[in-house]
């Protein structure tokens, strides 16, 4: 296997689901034009079960997983929230184990520098 130790300890995936399928692709739309990720996969439906309020709710959500480096999830974070018309939505970062050397340099050069 050929990935990139630098990009493995830099890539994450973000996910935050949404019940409207066009809204997250707008949330996904806007981080990608401020190159804040490189991509967002929307998957879906997917069926959620949750506990809200005191009772077990249960929605048809879409997820969307954004491909980004770790030191723009503060900011990612911020914008998701920011736009997101859930209470609390959910929105987390997932490590990568292992990147492709290439995809991780594709990764690297087309989301923002910050503090470089």
């Amino acid at each position: 296997m050929s990935y990139s130790t630098l990009t493995v300890n830099l890539m994450i995936n973000v996910i935050t689901t949404l019940d409207n399928r066009d809204t997250l692709e707008k949330i996904g739309r806007f981080l990608l034009e401020k190159k804040l990720v490189a991509c967002i996969q929307i998957v879906g439906p997917v069926r959620s079960v949750y506990w809200w309020k005191g009772r077990i709710e249960e929605a048809e959500e879409w997820m969307g997983i954004m491909k980004t480096r770790r030191e723009l999830y503060p900011v990612v974070e911020r914008e998701i929230k920011a736009v997101h018309p859930y209470e609390v939505p959910q929105i987390e970062a997932v490590e990568a184990a292992g990147v492709f050397g290439a995809y991780g340099r594709w990764l690297e050069d087309v989301t923002e520098r910050r503090g470089a």
